[in-house]
């Protein structure tokens, strides 16, 4: 597997997870933002194309073999992949980070004065977010795909959806995720990084360990869905028109 250098930075992350890892080091968003260039990308980063492009043919060349191409797999498999995994993760972890969050957000602004300001407010929208996204996949767009996928490797055509086409419901899918990442964003500005003051207790430092668990975890599972799972779905749509 080779990675070129005129390829966008969705299509090198939806090739390799090597890849990926790379962009989550370096802070390249590949997920709400990776449909440019790379050099676009290390541009906005102030890094060199060439020193990436390098990183990045290293890390696919000694990574590991993935078990399971989602660019190729069944897409039902993909969306069971991504609720089974990301899904449980969130219903798991979103109500953990919270009880933290508010714990720590009223010891030490009652010790300290004012600390992560407005955090609280944009992880619950956050959380919000997420749980209604969830619900709307798994209820409605995920069997949706199932479902045409099954008919068409049967007869070629499509069965009646609940929507118009694929299409709208994705760009709501699409819109939310660009909003899960500008929250994500804003926490990670507000942790300075998901940095914990020398002075913090345990409770603190595993709050940030668990919000910066919670964007890496995030990252991946919007590049699943924008990269892989839609585009095929349009594609699959687009096929039997």
């Amino acid at each position: 597997m080779q990675l070129e250098s005129n390829q966008t930075v969705a299509e090198m992350a939806a090739q390799s997870l090597a890849a990926v890892g790379v962009f989550e080091r370096l802070g390249i968003d590949y997920c709400c933002g990776g449909h440019r260039p790379l050099a676009e990308a290390c541009r906005e980063k102030g890094l060199d194309p060439e020193e990436v492009q390098r990183e990045l043919g290293a890390a696919v060349a000694s990574g590991k073999a993935v078990d399971r191409d989602w660019a190729a797999a069944p897409l039902r498999e993909l969306a069971q992949h991504i609720v089974t995994k990301h899904h449980k993760y969130l219903k798991r972890e979103l109500p953990m980070l919270s009880e933290r969050l508010a714990k720590v957000y009223r010891i030490y602004n009652e010790r300290y004065g004012p600390t992560l300001a407005g955090l609280p407010e944009v992880f619950e929208g956050l959380r919000s977010e997420l749980e209604s996204h969830m619900m709307k996949e798994e209820r409605i767009l995920f069997p949706a795909i199932a479902s045409a996928e099954q008919a068409v490797a049967t007869d070629g055509a499509l069965p009646p959806l609940p929507f118009d086409t694929f299409a709208s419901p994705i760009s709501m899918m699409e819109a939310e995720h660009d909003g899960a990442g500008q929250a994500l964003a804003q926490i990670r500005e507000t942790t300075g990084g998901f940095a914990p003051p020398e002075y913090a207790c345990t409770t603190y430092r595993a709050l940030m360990g668990g919000l910066q668990e919670l964007e890496r975890d995030l990252h991946l599972h919007i590049h699943l869905e924008n990269n892989i799972l839609f585009p095929r779905t349009i594609e699959l749509e687009r096929s039997r028109k």
